[in-house]
């Protein structure tokens, strides 16, 4: 199954380095409840910057994805050239 995608390249970067940073944080400065609660979102974060799908995203129609470049149609072929009328 496909995932389908709803966030761009930079936002899945942040949202990689916020998760990591707040797992990090969570093990070496706090206990409890706290460092579960930071622990949660910071996985969050993780996963949704992993998969590039963000479902708060989807539900709220909010997409950073960049739309996908088309290709240009392709050019008609060039008639020949007829020969120089003869005079």
């Amino acid at each position: 199954m496909k995932i389908p995608k709803n966030e761009g390249m930079v936002d899945r970067v942040i949202r990689i380095v916020v998760g990591l940073v707040l797992i990090a944080v969570s093990y070496f400065y706090f206990s409890g409840a706290l460092m579960i609660v930071l622990t949660v979102l910071g996985a969050i974060a993780l996963i949704t910057g992993a998969t590039g799908f963000c479902g708060l995203y989807k539900l709220l129609g909010i997409s950073t994805l960049k739309p996908a470049k088309t290709a240009p149609p392709p050019a008609a072929p060039a008639a020949p050239a007829s020969p120089p009328p003869q005079a």
